[in-house]
């Protein structure tokens, strides 16, 4: 390991350590958590919705063709799943932001900038139509 590693290392291991402190407040109980988590048919399986309950999270995710519906131990939301096309929808759109979707930017700080130049820029423009 060079110099030059150790020191992205000692500022990512703070960062991190940084970030992971916002998560909680001053009696170590989380600040957000999901309500639910929407996947799509690939993350259907018993153990996935075992684990998410057991973290108190509402699996939102449908099932196969092939597996009985009615055996699952917790009810398909068609309407949660619904609000699920608003994130991918966002997701290709910034994938159509040429700088933020080859990452052009290499520091954290400035790709986090791309992005909200990217939102500024689609705000206006749908604020002028």
């Amino acid at each position: 390991m060079t110099a030059g590693q150790a020191h992205e290392s000692t500022v990512l291991d703070d960062v991190l350590i940084g970030a992971d402190a916002q998560l909680f407040d001053s009696n170590d109980e989380p600040i957000a958590w999901p309500v639910a988590l929407a996947a799509d048919k690939g993350y259907r399986a018993d153990w996935i919705d075992e684990y998410l309950l057991d973290l108190g999270i509402h699996p939102v995710i449908p099932s196969k063709c092939n597996q009985d519906r009615d055996a699952r131990p917790v009810e398909f939301d068609k309407d949660t799943y619904r609000d699920r096309n608003i994130v991918e929808r966002l997701i290709g759109w910034l994938k159509e932001c040429r700088r933020v979707f080859s990452r052009f930017e290499k520091t954290a700080k400035n790709f986090a900038g791309m992005i909200k130049m990217a939102f500024i820029q689609r705000y206006l423009k749908l604020a002028v139509e």
